[in-house]
């Protein structure tokens, strides 16, 4: 369920073309200039909930999606393998289903679907593009801390309190820790009774080993983007660095980066407020776009 707010708030379900089933949430109002957030690999909508508050309260639309496998959106069947390519394609359509070209807000995989599917597009899918600490290239050992974290403990666990301490061991950064209402919609208790993460364990062998073939066509992708470009980046992160910061600058001069410098890889669940405060500070100062007067948001 989501918090108490006087902000409108809808549960919303699209159908694939493939016949999957997304989930997302909307919230604000459905004439507001609609903001499209995509979560990373592992992740889910409510790791956007902050942001997706803030940005309702400041006049906009922010619909947060499941990725297929993750959440509470279906999986893909026995036997229909998961594909980069049909991630992307989940995003197109869901963003050709509103009333105008969103904006899009990538983390991690979420960011790398959007440059890939602007492209594909022909560049007017989104109406601009924020990404969240990555890049078409990326550093391996942020990957492989990643997909080491998710690999751990296919048994599952025996309450929230041990999955909070798996949470707390991976981000001894961050001072609070997850409460038992936060893990509720990360866990999914099995018919054994164990509790085990979101998504689906298919997804770590057929995606999550791919995503370096895809490097040279995310390269290619981010050349073609015209619309206004913000990256978003953490200090402390182990995925994104200069050199991958200065090639994307490269391939995308009109973009602009900001760097919050005691944030991770996980930049909107460390730095919320911050990071937030960035995304607003791009909205209103873009460029306009057709239909769009400058400066506003609906």
């Amino acid at each position: 369920m989501p918090p108490p707010t006087s902000t409108p708030f809808k549960a919303l379900r699209h159908r694939a073309s493939d016949g999957i089933g997304l989930a997302l949430e909307a919230w604000g109002q459905e004439t507001a200039e609609p903001t499209l957030l995509a979560h990373g690999f592992g992740q889910n909508r409510l790791s956007w909930r902050g942001t997706a508050l803030r940005l309702a309260d400041a006049g906009y639309r922010a619909l947060a999606l499941d990725g297929r496998g993750h959440g509470e959106s279906d999986r893909n069947p026995a036997g229909e393998p998961y594909r980069m390519e049909r991630f992307g394609d989940d995003l197109t359509e869901v963003a050709r289903a509103l009333p105008q070209p969103p904006v899009l807000v990538g983390a991690s995989m979420g960011g790398l679907l959007g440059l890939w599917s602007q492209a594909r597009a022909g560049g007017g899918l989104f109406s601009a593009l924020v990404l969240v600490d990555i890049t078409p290239r990326w550093e391996r050992e942020g990957v492989a801390r990643i997909l080491d974290f998710m690999r751990a403990h296919p048994e599952g666990f025996e309450s929230l309190e041990q999955a909070a301490d798996e949470i707390a061991r991976y981000l001894p950064h961050r001072r609070e820790r997850k409460t038992p209402e936060q893990l509720q919609g990360l866990l999914r208790r099995g018919d054994d009774g164990r509790l085990r993460w979101h998504w689906d364990p298919r997804l770590l062998d057929e995606v999550g080993s791919q995503g370096e073939a895809y490097q040279n066509a995310l390269v290619e992708a981010a050349r073609l983007v015209a619309v206004p470009t913000l990256l978003i980046s953490g200090g402390l992160s182990d995925l994104v660095s200069d050199r991958t910061v200065d090639e994307f600058l490269q391939l995308v001069p009109h973009a602009t980066h900001r760097r919050i410098p005691d944030a991770t890889h996980m930049v909107a669940g460390d730095r919320n407020d911050r990071f937030t405060d960035l995304i607003l500070e791009f909205l209103q100062s873009r460029p306009p776009s057709p239909g769009r007067p400058h400066g506003a948001s609906r």
